[in-house]
């Protein structure tokens, strides 16, 4: 049976084209999901995703641009950065891939950010050319470019901090898992040696047992 399902869902989640997203979503065993950003021309695409839960932290991802080209085709890994430059104007497919495992679903975080064109940045070049003339003295292009770089800062200091977010989760759920494999075989190792004690002392304790009844 085929296992693939897919999403058709915009990662915009209702704010239109050209808008940074980040999500999360639990990938089932053996199965495909795939999604879809819309981009404009001569934009950049970047994508970044991580694996932060499930047995070997590993999916398989593709991109595939609204031309129907695969640009991306990774295997069994825990995570990527992947940038298209320029963009093509249409839908972009990101699928992940977990049909490789049988029994355990997967965790994944990603994030999509659409670098636009500065001339789009803060609606154009039509909305500065009506600013009054009187303005002008205010270097209303020097202006718009400083707001342009404050704005690709924040954006890219606050993705940052959600990567970040992610490791952490990422390394809680190997901690997590590494202290209860520790404990397991911990409280294993102590019932074999406990019983490896008492197996010895009943030996002995037959064994002079025997003994003395000899030589009674």
């Amino acid at each position: 049976p085929d296992t693939t399902s897919f999403s058709f869902l915009h990662l915009t989640l209702g704010s239109g084209p050209n808008k940074d997203v980040e999500f999360t979503f639990l990938l089932s065993a053996g199965s495909t999901e795939c999604f879809y950003q819309t981009t404009a021309r001569n934009d950049s695409l970047e994508v970044e995703y991580q694996v932060t839960a499930g047995s070997g932290l590993d999916v398989g991802f593709v991109l595939i641009s609204p031309s129907g080209y695969q640009l991306v085709s990774d295997f069994r890994r825990s995570d990527a950065i992947h940038m298209v430059d320029p963009t093509e104007d249409g839908d972009y497919r990101l699928c992940f891939d977990n049909s490789f495992s049988k029994l355990s679903e997967k965790m994944v975080f990603f994030q999509v950010i659409i670098n636009r064109q500065s001339s789009r940045a803060y609606g154009g070049q039509n909305e500065w050319a009506e600013v009054p003339e009187s303005l002008v003295e205010y270097k209303l292009e020097d202006i718009r470019v400083r707001l342009d770089s404050v704005y690709r800062h924040l954006e890219r200091s606050r993705h940052v901090l959600t990567v970040l977010r992610t490791l952490e989760a990422r390394d809680r759920y190997l901690l997590e898992d590494n202290l209860w494999r520790v404990s397991f075989w911990s409280c294993l190792n102590m019932v074999v040696m406990l019983t490896v004690a008492v197996t010895q002392v009943y030996t002995l304790r037959r064994l002079f047992d025997d003994t003395r009844r000899a030589y009674m």
